[in-house]
């Protein structure tokens, strides 16, 4: 069976394979502080059962970058208030929200890519605000930034994807169904490394870090 090591033996696990791999971005090592969001590069379609006319379908993709847990919702555009309702769905997902979100820097987001002091689209902002996060869009030549969300998506595409790519839908919610059990089996997936799957890592470290959802 699969071994979950304690707290203290993950934690040396993890200082190990961060110092073997030169890694250096911090943030990426506390539990429930961080989510980064992104767009996958690969669309998916759904298929009118009438006409066989089919309709791209974009996937949004979030994950904690300590657990590497994540969450996919398929969309039917990439417009602002779909952006918006995405993050909302997120945050449904894990159950809680974090100090800040890492996205890249997306018109739907961010309005301008700004070293220091990226302004930040105002429904945006505001929806973090109600979310008690705080919007860091990922540096420009800073891949670092949203390296695990990459990774994420990367997966998405090769598990989610693949998996599904003999399949026809016909509703975007037959779709969200389907890629919501894909997304179930990937987080439970056991790590040999960790000997702990993505949802334990998350249920025992990220979430009982993370800030309680504000009221409805």
């Amino acid at each position: 069976g699969a071994r979950f090591y304690g707290y203290e033996r993950f934690c040396q696990i993890v200082a190990e394979h961060v110092r073997v791999n030169d890694l250096t971005l911090p943030i990426a090592h506390v539990p429930g502080h961080t989510m980064q969001v992104d767009w996958a590069g690969t669309q998916m379609q759904l298929t009118d059962p009438v006409t066989g006319v089919t309709t791209r379908v974009y996937l949004f993709v979030a994950t904690l970058p300590f657990s590497r847990y994540s969450f996919v919702e398929p969309t039917l555009d990439m417009k602002q208030d779909t952006w918006l309702r995405a993050n909302a769905a997120m945050f449904d997902w894990f159950g809680g929200s974090v100090p800040r979100i890492v996205p890249d820097n997306l018109k739907t987001g961010v309005i301008r890519a700004c070293f220091y002091e990226p302004e930040v689209n105002r429904s945006y902002a505001e929806m973090a605000a109600h979310y008690g996060t705080a919007i860091l869009p990922a540096r420009p030549y800073k891949p670092r930034d949203k390296a695990k969300v990459e990774a994420a998506v990367l997966l998405v595409q090769r598990w989610i994807i693949a998996r599904l790519r003999n399949r026809r839908f016909f509703s975007l919610d037959e779709l969200n169904v389907a890629i919501r059990e894909e997304v179930g089996r990937l987080n439970g997936r056991v790590s040999r490394h960790l000997g702990a799957s993505r949802q334990q890592l998350f249920e025992m470290l990220d979430r009982p870090a993370m800030q309680p959802l504000p009221p409805e």
